[in-house]
């Protein structure tokens, strides 16, 4: 009987999913300056109740400033990171001289 249920709740929240419905925990960190989305979740009982374990984890990692907010959302990336630092190596020079 579990087994079932399991099945029936995958396929509802994958059709909550595909129309935007699902709930989601959106993390939030100061530092780094990122935000991340875990889920999708049936309901927001269930986002909610996983909410710690995800804090706990980013904290473990060393995550600064962690704002959490449980809600319907269809993010398109799961990791949204804002500060990267420099993206480009400063050993490489342009071939070509206009290419700064």
């Amino acid at each position: 009987m579990t087994s079932v249920w399991n099945n029936f709740k995958e396929l509802l929240i994958n059709v909550y999913q595909n129309i935007g419905m699902a709930w989601w925990v959106e993390v939030k960190t100061q530092s780094p300056r990122c935000t991340y989305y875990f889920g999708p979740f049936l309901t927001s009982a269930e986002a909610s109740a996983s909410r710690k374990g995800y804090i706990d984890d980013l904290e473990q990692e060393g995550a600064i400033g962690v704002s959490v907010t449980v809600k319907r959302c269809k993010p398109g990336v799961l990791t949204v990171a804002d500060d990267l630092g420099e993206l480009t190596d400063r050993k490489v020079q342009p071939i070509f001289s206009g290419q700064m």
